[in-house]
């Protein structure tokens, strides 16, 4: 049953800052139709895998990846592991490796996560995909020492009304532990 191909070499990235980039056109359509991860380079609203541009991946994407052993990733220094990434990650994001383990969590359950940042949360999840679907849903990450005030519930929720989404907290009880997905409906009286 061999085609007598061998396995396919990973999708090379190059770590550029606080970013990624797949630099291959090819490569790059096919990392972003694995699952819409990364943004094509100057595409705002990519429709498929139909584009000529390299990929930008975020470090939380790009760690994911990494550990999956889908790509590899090479800086200046040469090579780089999952620890000199994560590392990469906690200078750029507040709590990262706590984040880290809920975006690995929505991905490995076969959701679609990206950066919520422009709604005020952690991530925007998809079930199909961008492009294919508004995001349904805004997550943001609580710590397991927060302590969710009823202002942060209403905060959230008329974002997430105001813009038509479903508002979720997702709370962990320890660093990469258990962690439990909290979702807020809005009744109209």
């Amino acid at each position: 049953m061999s085609s007598g191909e061998g396995p396919r070499p990973l999708a090379r990235a190059e770590l550029v800052g606080s970013f990624l980039v797949i630099w291959d056109h090819e490569e790059a359509r096919r990392i972003y139709g694995l699952g819409f991860y990364g943004k094509p380079l100057g595409i705002p609203k990519p429709r498929g895998t139909d584009f000529e541009a390299p990929l930008i991946l975020d470090i939380m994407e790009g760690l994911y990846l990494l550990e999956r052993g889908i790509i590899s990733i090479y800086g200046e220094g040469g090579e780089v592991g999952p620890d000199e990434l994560r590392a990469v990650g906690r200078t750029i994001y507040k709590d990262f490796d706590l984040k880290y383990c809920v975006y690995r969590d929505l991905r490995d359950s076969g959701l679609v996560a990206t950066s919520g940042i422009k709604f005020g949360c952690d991530f925007a999840v998809y079930r199909l995909g961008p492009g294919l679907e508004h995001a349904p849903y805004l997550l943001s990450v609580l710590m397991p020492d927060d302590v969710l005030t009823a202002s942060a519930v209403v905060r959230a929720g008329r974002l997430a009304t105001t813009v038509r989404k479903r508002s979720i907290v997702a709370a962990l009880d320890r660093p990469c532990g258990r962690i439990r997905y909290l979702m807020f409906k809005w009744f109209r009286a």
